[in-house]
């Protein structure tokens, strides 16, 4: 299916999806993503699909306005409509969800104190397993002394995940912090692309690393001071919870999601969205305090383990389609 808005190929995957739910009969259909959300909670719903789930782990429409917004709002309220249960990756989206009115509350849920799949902390994201060798290892590959700290990003390098605004940010802090480097995990998309200016920041300065997209999170995780997202929206912040669990602290936008991933003062710090300065201020203050970033990064990994083990989340999505499936 596509990603974006094309009406005619989405009724051929609409028919596609039904006719395949018409031949398997699955008990539970459960869709991801807007387009999907829509598309696969519609053709469940017109098959006769006993169980439909759908998920919202962010809204594109929550940086929008005017007929754009009012549509994807339209299309959302329609997939809720045709769901039985909708399940929100942390409490600020439920929230919102039900203040749009997108959602009856009484379908609206959320596992735990939220994410999707919550953080294997004691394995993958332990930083015991990333030593100094394997440290130095990822440090040579992009050229980054080891005595230099790092500013990390993990995302799609666009307009919307606050881009714009770190590049701007980033002219000044190099500045005033000459041994920085700024270390970007993911890649530039071609939707929502940043500015040209912005851009050639990002791609010009010899001490921001652009690795493109990676599957070893953990390593880039284990050479990061602290990590950075200043975005529009989010659904909770899967790379806070990462970072978190690596013990490093995060710096994030207050804005539903976020205000969950991060507790502002304690793992983390929180700033307005689309605020230069206050970023420009909040990675100064990091930078500048080494234990500042071990406090916030440890208080972050002891809360990841104790609030989001990924068998609780599992335990608690089965049983919610057990309650689904069960006979009332």
């Amino acid at each position: 299916m596509a990603r974006r808005l094309a009406p005619a190929a989405d009724l051929l995957s609409l028919f596609r999806l039904y006719r395949l739910f018409r031949a398997e009969r699955p008990d539970i259909v459960h869709s991801h993503t807007p387009k999907a959300g829509l598309l696969g909670t519609l053709a469940a719903s017109l098959a006769g699909i006993r169980g439909r789930v759908l998920s919202i782990f962010g809204l594109p429409q929550m940086t929008l306005a005017g007929p754009m917004k009012r549509l994807l709002d339209t299309t959302t309220r329609l997939a809720c409509r045709h769901a039985h249960l909708v399940w929100c990756d942390s409490p600020s989206m439920r929230r919102h969800v039900i203040r749009e009115r997108l959602c009856p509350p009484r379908k609206v849920f959320v596992l735990g104190q939220g994410s999707v799949s919550g953080i294997d902390a004691e394995g993958r994201f332990n930083p015991a397993a990333y030593g100094l060798d394997r440290q130095l290892e990822v440090r040579s590959r992009y050229g980054i002394p080891l005595d230099a700290p790092v500013i990390g990003f993990i995302g799609r390098v666009v307009r919307e995940k606050g881009m714009g605004e770190l590049a701007r940010a980033w002219r000044q802090i190099r500045q005033e912090f000459p041994h920085a480097h700024l270390l970007l995990v993911g890649i530039f998309e071609p939707i929502d692309p940043l500015m040209p200016e912005e851009e050639n920041i990002l791609r010009q300065d010899p001490r921001v690393h652009l690795t493109g997209w990676r599957h070893d999170i953990p390593e880039h995780l284990a050479i990061m001071d602290l990590l950075v997202n200043p975005s529009y929206r989010e659904g909770f912040g899967v790379a806070h919870l990462e970072a978190a669990a690596m013990g490093k602290p995060v710096l994030a936008s207050r804005i539903p999601g976020s205000i969950d991933s991060v507790v502002d003062g304690v793992t983390g710090t929180l700033i307005p969205p689309r605020d230069v300065q206050a970023l420009i201020g909040a990675l100064r203050r990091y930078l500048a305090d080494p234990a500042l970033r071990h406090r916030h990064g440890q208080a972050g990994r002891a809360r990841a383990l104790a609030h989001f083990q990924p068998p609780a989340l599992a335990a608690g999505l089965l049983n919610k389609y057990r309650q689904l499936l069960s006979p009332s």
